[in-house]
């Protein structure tokens, strides 16, 4: 018979599902006056930047209020980093 302190720690079984990855916080929807004070940007320049080339999705949650989730927002965000700079280069 081997005692507890012998024995080699059982280590658990791994799971055979796939960890989720969804953040509940990347569904929240941020109205256009949070997204724009987010963004550190005004809200005329809000409105421009939804009008032009490349706005983040927008949601339509009423006839009259806008809303862009947390998610979009990031995404947008991520659109538009420059590249990294090389060495040497300014």
């Amino acid at each position: 018979m081997l005692s507890r302190i012998g024995r080699v720690p059982r280590l658990p079984k791994p799971s055979l599902r796939k960890p989720s990855r969804h953040d509940p916080e990347s569904d929240r929807v941020l109205s256009f006056k949070q997204w724009c004070e987010l963004n550190a940007i005004s809200v005329r320049t809000g409105r421009r930047i939804l009008a032009g080339p490349s706005p983040p999705r927008v949601i339509q949650l009423t006839d009259r209020l806008i809303g862009i989730r947390v998610s979009d927002n990031k995404r947008w965000q991520e659109s538009r980093m420059r590249a990294q700079k090389k060495n040497g280069d300014v």
